[in-house]
């Protein structure tokens, strides 16, 4: 039978160390950590963080996401700006490429849907 999955403390779970983002636009350089766990039917649930700076979405795949501290904007190449703060959700449709902005250390969690 199917077990639920926590995720438990998102806003002070300790990630591993930070790496630069892949594609970044500018200065600062973003640097990002992730602490995530598969379920058996292939969801990918985790939390995130990232520092300020700019770059290219990397995760191109359906995504469930709530800001649980922090402030940055999500520009879609064909769209407005969407601000995301603390306490914000977001559903991110498949194949949703763009632009991150992170203006104040951004934590969230996930989920990835495929």
């Amino acid at each position: 039978m199917p077990q639920p999955i926590l995720l438990a403390s998102t806003a002070s779970l300790a990630l591993p160390c930070s790496t630069p983002v892949k594609e970044p636009i500018g200065e600062p350089v973003a640097d990002a950590a992730t602490h995530s766990q598969q379920s058996a039917d292939g969801l990918l649930t985790g939390v995130w963080e990232c520092t300020p700076g700019r770059w290219r979405r990397q995760v191109l795949a359906r995504e469930f996401s709530h800001i649980v501290a922090g402030h940055g904007f999500f520009v879609p190449d064909d769209g407005e700006p969407i601000e995301l703060r603390a306490g914000d959700a977001v559903l991110f449709p498949a194949n949703c490429a763009g632009t991150w902005d992170i203006r104040q250390t951004l934590r969230k969690s996930f989920v990835i849907i495929p």
